[in-house]
């Protein structure tokens, strides 16, 4: 009888990841907090279920993207934008090792905050074979700086008298998920808003060079390379919503279900996490975030105002 209610509440948490009222990062911990009370059914696979659902997630996201805008955007910011990317990966490797933090969890770190969060995060992992702690841990981090984000560039931005493209130009570059940029920007002002969210959404594209980089570069001791053939689907998706506009409709419900699967994605990552994984692991994740996240806002903010 225990185990029958212990099953119950672990899916009904996951149908109500399903629904709108519940955030991504509500998901994580929701699912934390389930790990920790020994409500995950034992015959759940997980780490399986979890590496398909993640895939098929990115693939739906890629009917989100408009190419044709986020070329456009692109092409005009493209130093700054591969500059931020390139730095952040090779800078935060350096940090990383002076850290003596784990290989795959600062990378997935890295390549959250380099380009869109969690989204960058999720379709990194594969790429790299990283387990459930690792992308847990990545995903926390980067969730806790969402969050400060949120509240503290605006105020900035105030203070300094940044004007809308600049402050818009700004979060995308610096907040790492995509709400928390549309939250912020959206707070700043309606031209930020919009310089903010096609930037952002024109760095998401930057997902499917990383996520091949990083292939080769976590490639096993054999230097067989591990293709992430879900890449090659979200180009794909990209490409279809692109040529025919006409079923935008269906694109939009598309995208919609890949967000709320990405959720659930989260929650059971959070199911793989535990106590013991947390101490094990220390502050040193969350420091090595906050470094990385104070380091591109910086220089990126005094590039802004230096131009």
């Amino acid at each position: 009888m225990t185990t029958l209610k212990n099953q119950l509440v672990f899916w009904l948490a996951l149908v109500a990841c399903l629904t709108p009222y519940v955030s991504s990062p509500t998901a994580l911990v929701i699912g934390f907090l389930i790990a920790t009370l020994g409500l995950v059914p034992h015959q759940f696979n997980l780490a399986k279920v979890t590496k398909k659902l993640l895939a098929y997630s990115i693939v739906g996201l890629g009917f989100g993207i408009h190419f044709k805008d986020a070329l456009t955007v692109t092409s005009n910011g493209i130093g700054l934008i591969i500059a931020t990317i390139v730095g952040t990966l090779i800078i935060g490797w350096w940090v990383a090792k002076a850290f003596g933090l784990d290989k795959k969890t600062s990378y997935l770190i890295c390549s959250g905050t380099a380009i869109c969060g969690g989204s960058a995060i999720a379709a990194v992992a594969p790429a790299i074979k990283a387990n459930d702690e690792q992308i847990g841990l990545s995903l926390a981090t980067v969730f806790v700086l969402n969050s400060l984000a949120l509240f503290i560039f605006p105020v900035i931005g105030h203070s300094l008298e940044l004007s809308q493209n600049t402050f818009g130009t700004w979060a995308a570059i610096a907040i790492h998920d995509t709400s928390s940029v549309v939250g912020a920007a959206s707070a700043y002002g309606e031209e930020a808003l919009t310089t903010a969210t096609t930037l952002k959404l024109a760095r998401a594209l930057w997902i499917i060079p990383v996520a091949f980089f990083s292939a080769f570069l976590f490639r096993s001791d054999s230097k067989k390379i591990t293709i992430p053939y879900f890449i090659l689907f979200y180009c794909l998706a990209i490409a279809i919503s692109d040529l025919l506009p006409q079923f935008e409709v269906v694109y939009l419900s598309l995208f919609d279900l890949a967000k709320r699967t990405l959720v659930v994605c989260l929650f059971l990552i959070g199911c793989g996490i535990s106590m013991e994984k947390l101490k094990s692991a220390g502050p040193k994740p969350l420091i090595f975030g906050v470094t990385l996240w104070i380091g591109i806002s910086c220089s990126s903010l005094a590039w802004l105002m230096l131009t």
